[in-house]
């Protein structure tokens, strides 16, 4: 007895001189528009996109396919947190996908006439050179490729994809699709070893039409295909060519999920029989694999599953992926109908003694990474992500992971094409900066386009925050506990009519009214018959009060209205003031007013404020905050990335603050720059300047605190950017 008591007494003294296992994360340390590797002729407005990438044996370079530009780019990431443009080669054909063995990279080369002849070719770029030197022909339509780990073997994915137009996209349509595979010697494939696996016939779906997406090898030479529009999966040795097993990747019944696109996220339906239809797929180890389930055009289970080689599912993420997006603010509401948050890329590799899955979302633009137990997985965290993830690929000497982001919106004025570098450090996540906390029945509050803040006016760290017109189903107020790293949303207040949500709401605004409840500023848009309105609520988010703009102002009224609301004064003196976001009709350019309501003698008056100059684009406002004598008044333009030039909180001392009446001249306020925060969006977590800034408060203990508007992932990367900013006494 008294033995066993020294012993635990050494263990105990032991475990305190032994230092804690530090936390480890991934942060992103640096993005790379892949639009910087176009052609110094070239029109930079030309569409380029990063898809399937691909590293060098050193892991200093990268490589991707794209498909827009029509051939390969080259990232120089000798020092990943500063990438550089390595340039382009270019293609004869639409490249798909490539991999790299020794000092080669290998593309897939799509050639095709038509879908009733697809051609392609295997085509060797040697890295140093950046030079095609050879090709194989594939006799058919490529997708993925993949090389085996000891460089001996290359599989290529031939899909022959369908045509969606042609009787609904339903197949069978011929010709059918295979695998081809080569040997390769010092990097480069034996065109004559080509050796063709038919995968007719394995598939209950549609058997005589296959359709290979994706493809992997694992250390014991055998090739995982997915046949994704036949939902089904097969094992190939990669020596003989003989198909070592197949079996249909199933369905799953899924409940606790959103399958309605109707401007509210409401995790309370459900879909049964849901094909799982995976797209890539990644060995774990020899006997095991894990699926990414995007679906087509009848699945897609918004799940990823792991695999046992003969068959058997040793796991199933069911809603995970959904709720993990929902709480960070990615989940994409416009997807509700169809597949979710799309899974869509993966990634599999080993950092230090932790084997990690990464699953590319490509409708939430997110990357989740769980941890490989053996059995089932370890959620870890959630990465931002550009516009469609797509391809992912692991440096794990370097402790590096890399995404490529495919979606270029340069027609419609958005985000580029990126690819955008991780690395696993000592330290917390620095993302998400703001996440939701579970609801009553364990799935998270359904949020995003957080478009106006305020503080609670007793309680620091207490924020309040709405969403705007994307959830035009589900205006809500979000109460937001500031305290907390991340941010955390603890309640979701549906802004109600007579009990039930309210209808042709655009809420930007907020501010405290002074007896629990808020003052809610709604933008109109007289062509969606949303109108131009202040509402009051109480606590419980019900409508108490609702006061139209007068005719003076709905007379020059335009469509960029209000976009915040504040409270000055006491009493009969209390004061509404609201930012109108660009000018209207009366407005002489570079003007927008400040509008005033007095609730207690119904007076409305205004002022005009300056604004900046813009570079590109529009400049306009965005959020009205009243404090200390003053009206913080955030100022953007309407750019992002390296084109995002004005990002700013000015002041008007509230001293002589006088708006005069609408039909009076009205006075020009002068403005006192607070805050650039341009620097602040860029640190927050290494990603491009995104756009809108629309909420900013300074809460009970003068801490200041700004927000970003994701557009509900709506051609968004839908990163949303909380910061503390500290007291701006301390910083101006």
């Amino acid at each position: 007895m008294q033995r066993n008591a020294i012993i635990l007494a050494l263990l105990a003294s032991t475990a305190v001189i032994l230092p804690a296992q530090a936390e480890m994360n991934f942060n992103r340390i640096a993005t790379f528009a892949v639009a910087e590797n176009l052609p110094a002729d070239a029109d930079k407005a030309t569409e380029t996109s990063s898809e399937i990438i691909a590293r060098s044996a050193d892991g200093k370079t990268l490589i991707y396919s794209d498909s827009p530009l029509g051939g390969v780019g080259f990232v120089d990431i000798s020092d990943a947190a500063a990438p550089k443009a390595g340039g382009a080669v270019m293609l004869d054909g639409e490249p798909t996908s490539v991999g790299v063995v020794g000092q080669k990279a290998i593309a897939a080369v799509n050639t095709s006439k038509s879908f009733t002849e697809p051609s392609g070719n295997l085509v060797v770029i040697d890295m140093a050179a950046k030079t095609a030197e050879a090709s194989c022909a594939l006799g058919g339509q490529p997708d993925s490729v993949a090389i085996s780990a000891d460089g001996r073997f290359l599989a290529v994915a031939i899909e022959n994809e369908r045509d969606e137009d042609l009787n609904d996209g339903v197949i069978p349509q011929m010709p059918a699709g295979d695998l081809k595979v080569f040997t390769l010697t010092d990097g480069m494939p034996d065109c004559d070893s080509m050796k063709t696996v038919s995968l007719a016939g394995l598939a209950e779906i549609a058997p005589s039409d296959p359709e290979p997406e994706f493809v992997d090898f694992n250390d014991a030479g055998e090739i995982v295909v997915t046949l994704q529009e036949n939902n089904h999966i097969a094992v190939v040795s990669a020596e003989s060519g003989a198909v070592v097993n197949h079996f249909a990747a199933g369905s799953i019944d899924l409940k606790q999920i959103d399958t309605l696109d109707n401007g509210a996220i409401d995790f309370d339906q459900a879909a049964a029989n849901v094909k799982r239809e995976p797209d890539a797929v990644k060995w774990l180890d020899n006997d095991r694999f894990v699926t990414a389930n995007e679906g087509d055009y009848e699945g897609g289970s918004r799940s990823f599953t792991i695999f046992s080689k003969t068959g058997e599912v040793l796991f199933d993420s069911g809603n995970d992926l959904e709720f993990r997006a929902a709480a960070a603010g990615h989940y994409p509401d416009k997807r509700s109908d169809a597949k979710g948050t799309e899974p869509e890329g993966l990634e599999v590799a080993t950092f230090g003694d932790q084997r990690y899955i990464f699953v590319a979302l490509e409708r939430a633009s997110l990357i989740a990474v769980y941890r490989d137990t053996g059995g089932a997985p370890e959620f870890v965290q959630v990465l931002p992500s550009g516009i469609g993830p797509e391809g992912l690929v692991a440096i794990p000497e370097r402790n590096l992971l890399v995404t490529a982001n495919e979606a270029d919106l340069i027609e419609d004025g958005g985000a580029r094409s990126h690819v955008m570098v991780y690395e696993l450090s000592e330290g917390k996540a620095a993302y998400p900066t703001i996440e939701s906390a579970m609801d009553e029945n364990g799935a998270p509050f359904g949020w995003g386009a957080l478009s106006g803040l305020v503080a609670d006016p007793e309680e620091p760290g207490t924020l309040y925050a709405v969403s705007d017109s994307f959830y035009g189903n589900q205006p809500a107020i979000f109460t937001i506990d500031a305290t907390q790293t991340p941010a955390r949303i603890t309640k979701m207040t549906v802004v109600t009519r007579n009990g039930a949500a309210a209808q042709k709401l655009d809420l930007e605004g907020i501010a405290n009214d002074g007896k629990g409840g808020f003052w809610l500023a709604s933008e109109g848009r007289t062509n969606r018959l949303t109108p131009h309105a202040l509402f009051r609520v109480d606590a419980k988010g019900e409508i108490k009060q609702e006061i139209a703009l007068p005719a003076e102002l709905l007379a020059v009224e335009q469509r960029f209205g209000m976009e915040g609301v504040t409270v000055v004064g006491e009493g009969d003196d209390q004061m509404l003031v609201m930012a109108i976001q660009r000018e209207w009709k009366d407005d002489p350019k570079g003007q927008v007013k400040l509008v005033g309501y007095k609730p207690a003698s119904k007076e409305w008056a205004a002022v005009r404020y300056p604004l900046d100059a813009a570079e590109k684009g529009w400049v306009g406002l965005s959020e009205i905050t009243a404090h200390d004598g003053k009206l913080y008044i955030v100022e953007r333009d309407n750019q992002i990335g390296s084109s995002a030039k004005i990002k700013k909180l000015y002041s008007v001392s509230l001293d002589g603050f006088a708006p005069a009446a609408l039909d009076a001249d009205l006075p020009l306020v002068e403005k006192t720059l607070e805050r650039d925060l341009l620097p602040e969006m860029k640190a927050a977590t290494n990603g491009y300047v995104v756009d809108k800034i629309e909420g900013f408060a300074i809460d009970a203990n003068g801490t200041a605190y700004f927000v970003t508007d994701n557009d509900g992932v709506d051609d968004s990367s839908g990163e949303t950017i909380f910061v503390n900013m500290g007291k701006l006494s301390a910083t101006h």
